[in-house]
């Protein structure tokens, strides 16, 4: 069986640890929630995500 690296900073309701992939996951989902017009880029480097971009655009009509 694989460990998975857990993030200490990053705790559950329970107290457990939060493994660092599902954070990663959640920050993708903040970056696409709330845009109407845009992108939403995810850079990964060896098999992790490193760097998410989010251009937001105004449409005036």
């Amino acid at each position: 069986m694989v460990n998975k690296p857990l993030s200490t900073r990053n705790i559950d309701r329970e107290g457990f640890p939060i493994p660092a992939g599902d954070l990663d996951l959640d920050q993708v989902r903040a970056a696409v929630r709330g845009i109407r017009y845009g992108e939403v880029r995810v850079i990964i480097q060896d098999g992790q995500i490193v760097q998410i971009d989010r251009l937001e655009k105004q449409r005036l009509r």
